[in-house]
């Protein structure tokens, strides 16, 4: 694989011509959590509305190579006075470059300035580019007592839909 420099790519707002382009990226990088035992079920992508919401809600951020053409995406929603990841994907071959962790700060700074009260998501307690990635962010796995309802449904919908429930967990990152 050849090598890819940092300043080569860069994080901005997605635009509304791109949406397209997600859903080749989310299931490219499906592969990755396929792999790792994270999911068995077949390769979905996000309905469009979700992904119209969060570009309205300006939380819709494009990982893009020198070219500025989307190769990841981080696409967040208000949910709760929160900010919910509803979705991060980076195609496989940009993986593993600090690609996610900058989306990752891009949600949260924009959470931060929309005076949300923290970010949210759902994600694989065991795959190390889940779980103990969003921890090293600073986010934490929320027991069952303290998940809001909105939460708890997403995970079930998620196990509906071929996810481990017993490896999917709710995190948060309170401000």
């Amino acid at each position: 694989m050849t090598d890819i420099a940092e300043d080569t790519w860069a994080i901005r707002s997605a635009r509304a011509d791109e949406l397209h382009l997600l859903a080749d990226i989310e299931i490219d990088a499906f592969w990755a959590l396929h792999e790792a035992g994270a999911v068995a079920c077949e390769p979905t992508s996000l309905p469009l509305d979700v992904l119209q919401q969060s570009l309205a809600e300006r939380l819709l951020f494009v990982a893009v190579d020198g070219e500025d053409t989307p190769f990841g995406f981080l696409a967040g929603i208000r949910e709760d006075g929160s900010v919910h990841i509803a979705e991060i994907d980076v195609v496989r071959r940009w993986q593993k470059r600090g690609v996610g962790r900058r989306l990752m700060e891009a949600v949260i700074e924009a959470a931060r300035a929309q005076g949300a009260a923290g970010v949210t998501l759902t994600t694989d307690r065991q795959v190390a580019f889940n779980a103990p990635f969003y921890a090293s962010m600073g986010f934490r796995i929320l027991d069952d007592e303290e998940r809001p309802a909105v939460l708890t449904q997403i995970l079930e919908n998620e196990a509906a839909h071929g996810a481990d429930p017993v490896r999917r967990v709710a995190m948060a990152l309170r401000f």
